[in-house]
């Protein structure tokens, strides 16, 4: 048990350093105005409109970070700071979450495998932890059926695990598609531009940070379950 609770202090570290240091980037080039003056929520709509994207609203939602592009109702939700303001925060969030979108229209792989999966991780989010802990528990009493049931707990992990790593490319490359038309609609530059790319590296790496967490446990549960493996022998 010692591991485990070293894994989890380590990418519990490790999460709010990105955390707090994602935050105080965004926070830094929240300051910096626009050199095209377009809100957030006039930059969402006209890339949309130059990548012949007509079906799709462009809405606000309460909170912070509440960023999104849904699929299923076709709407780039942007939270009320990001939809309002003029800033390269604004327009660095907007442009990432129009580049879901983009990816949605143009079929990219990476995003239809992870909305395909979608379904399974629901319900593996829920019940892998339960099978996990259920089977540690039953392992004393009935070890092969505290084995079964681990390792049905471990898949289950295991597909949150894989959505999570499938995560990573699906956001790089829509930051990759927002900077890009950034860049060659003139809309930012120089060092607008770089802020930019700064506020949408840090943010990759909280999905990266998240990722890792995922598979330091998945691998975790593994090594826990070829020692239950070997004690049936």
């Amino acid at each position: 048990m010692m591991t485990y609770y070293l894994i989890g202090g380590v990418v519990t570290l490790l999460s709010w350093l990105v955390r707090q240091r994602f935050q105080s980037v965004m926070k830094q080039i929240s300051r910096i105005g626009t050199r095209s003056g377009l809100s957030g929520k006039e930059i969402a709509e006209k890339m949309l409109a130059d990548h012949g994207i007509h079906d799709v609203q462009v809405i606000s939602v309460r909170g912070q970070l509440t960023d999104h592009y849904n699929p299923g109702n076709r709407t780039v939700n942007l939270s009320e700071a990001v939809y309002a303001e003029r800033s390269v925060t604004a327009a660095a969030v907007a442009a990432h979450e129009v580049g879901h979108a983009v990816q949605h229209a143009t079929k990219y792989s990476f995003l239809q495998f992870r909305s395909a999966i979608v379904p399974v991780v629901s319900i593996s989010s829920r019940f892998g932890p339960i099978a996990i802990a259920a089977g540690i528990g039953l392992m004393g009493a009935a070890m092969q059926m505290g084995y079964t049931v681990f390792l049905v707990g471990v898949l289950l992990f295991g597909a949150s695990a894989l959505f999570s790593l499938i995560t990573l490319p699906v956001e790089f490359d829509a930051s990759r598609r927002a900077l890009a038309w950034m860049e060659d609609t003139g809309l930012s530059r120089g060092e607008e531009l770089e802020q930019a790319k700064k506020g949408l590296r840090w943010a990759a790496m909280t999905y990266v940070i998240a990722a890792l967490t995922q598979l330091a446990y998945l691998l975790y549960y593994i090594y826990l379950l070829m020692q239950m493996q070997n004690r049936r022998r």
